[in-house]
């Protein structure tokens, strides 16, 4: 993959991130919260974006979204293969529930 794909490959999750976003926070903003890991700030911002605005951020070379799995324990949690059906239930919730601390924390 070349540079070019690779700002191409940016512009076009940060436009489907951008667009996410939005649709999330109309549908349901305490939900958008917590599944995208934001403040009411950043939400009120996000919601009030229009299309144009939303097109200029998108095509930044720089992604607008992060990753909020920063944690050892959570991605163990998250790539826990071969343990069963069950156990993999288990560790899913149980990285999920670590997660929304995570997001209580930040807000």
């Amino acid at each position: 993959m070349n540079n070019e794909q690779i700002l191409a490959e940016i512009r076009e999750t940060n436009l489907s991130y951008l667009m996410l976003a939005q649709n999330l926070i109309r549908a349901d903003r305490e939900q958008a919260l917590f599944r995208l890991g934001i403040s009411e700030e950043a939400a009120d911002r996000l919601a009030s974006l229009s299309p144009a605005q939303v097109l200029k951020i998108a095509s930044s070379n720089t992604l607008v979204c992060r990753m909020r799995v920063d944690d050892d324990l959570v991605w163990t949690l998250l790539t826990n293969h071969g343990k069963g059906a069950g156990a993999d239930s288990t560790s899913r919730l149980h990285a999920a529930i670590l997660m929304a601390g995570k997001h209580q924390e930040a807000a």
